[in-house]
């Protein structure tokens, strides 16, 4: 799977590049002990730190990274970015913009008279046929002060123009900065094929395998990692 990411040439110098989403793990997951005490069992027990669904699903895909440090006070957002004018036409310069109330009308996660953020993009995507792009909010990263709004994008058709990324704000009381190179995105190619669902009930060799498989991973800690868990290759950039 190739993903081609293209953007304006006068802006090449001036933009952060998406990354691999393992390394934007935050620093609150590096810093995480493997093991604390728990009051219920009454001994260490293993953090999410040593749980590999959790940690893989916050290292799959791509990261899309805010091009900017943007102030914010209370909902009133700024930045001052110097970058040249893009060079195409209709190109954005501002890292955001906006959608009025009125376009999610009761939606669950819209707040009362507050528009949605759309984290702008400098960088069009394109994948290979039959394949789409799945972007949705950095996973269980509840750290960062919005939520971004999931969406599915034909990424092997659209991809002459940037995917936007629109996000709610959810922390009003919030002043500092946003910095630069802040995850707003994580995306995955994902095949555009419905697939086939089968239902069947276990068989006398998979009520076996089942049964064998929970005492052995309630018995021994690592069990997945050690015997299911694929190994992941790296990606290479161009």
């Amino acid at each position: 799977m190739r993903m081609i990411f293209r953007c304006d040439p006068a802006l090449s110098d001036h933009l952060p590049r998406p990354i691999l989403a393992r390394g934007a793990l935050p620093d609150w997951l590096r810093a995480m002990p493997t093991k604390a005490h728990s009051e219920i069992h009454g001994r260490e027990i293993r953090t999410v730190k040593q749980c590999p669904p959790f940690i893989d699903a916050m290292a799959y895909g791509v990261m899309i990274l805010l091009p900017c440090d943007v102030a914010v006070d209370r909902g009133s957002f700024s930045w001052d970015w110097d970058i040249p004018e893009p060079s195409t036409a209709g190109h954005p310069r501002a890292p955001l913009s906006f959608h009025v109330p009125a376009q999610f009308p009761d939606a669950p996660f819209a707040r009362e008279g507050q528009a949605a953020l759309k984290f702008n993009s400098f960088w069009t995507i394109e994948l290979e046929p039959e394949w789409s792009l799945f972007a949705t909010h950095p996973i269980n990263r509840d750290d960062l002060p919005f939520r971004l709004i999931s969406g599915l994008v034909d990424a092997d058709r659209f991809h002459d123009g940037g995917i936007n990324f629109p996000a709610i704000w959810t922390q009003p009381d919030f002043s500092g900065v946003l910095p630069k190179g802040t995850p707003v995105a994580q995306c995955f190619a994902v095949p555009r094929a419905a697939p086939q669902l089968v239902f069947e009930s276990f068989d006398d060799s998979h009520k076996e395998a089942y049964a064998k498989t929970v005492a052995e991973v309630l018995a021994t800690p690592g069990v997945y990692r050690k015997r299911f868990r694929a190994r992941r290759g790296r990606s290479t950039a161009e």
